[in-house]
């Protein structure tokens, strides 16, 4: 009888199927993130938000060049906001007389 066992047992694990060889994950590869983009109706950070899709086809190391773009952009249009004349800001208040 130990003959037996001994014999079943080479012939299951020759039954086990192998894996499928299919494509391996790859954490790196480019994958969508689907966020959703509004629109601000500010022409410059609206190019900004697009932009950002841009990453949605890089590998993650190519992320961090479309990131600092966006930053950039969005840091120029709040300079320039800055930047635009208006009214002029209040004058100080007198100083109080000691």
């Amino acid at each position: 009888m130990s003959e037996s066992v001994s014999e079943a047992v080479p012939q299951a694990a020759a039954i086990v199927p192998e894996p499928e060889s299919g494509p391996e994950y790859d954490p790196a590869a480019p994958a969508p993130l689907n966020v959703p983009r509004t629109p601000t109706g500010n022409a410059e950070v609206d190019a900004g938000l697009e932009r950002l899709a841009d990453a949605d086809h890089l590998a993650t190391d190519g992320h961090v060049e479309v990131y600092e773009d966006v930053h950039r952009g969005l840091r120029d249009a709040l300079t320039a906001l800055d930047a635009r004349p208006g009214p002029p800001a209040p004058g100080r208040p007198p100083a109080a007389a000691p």
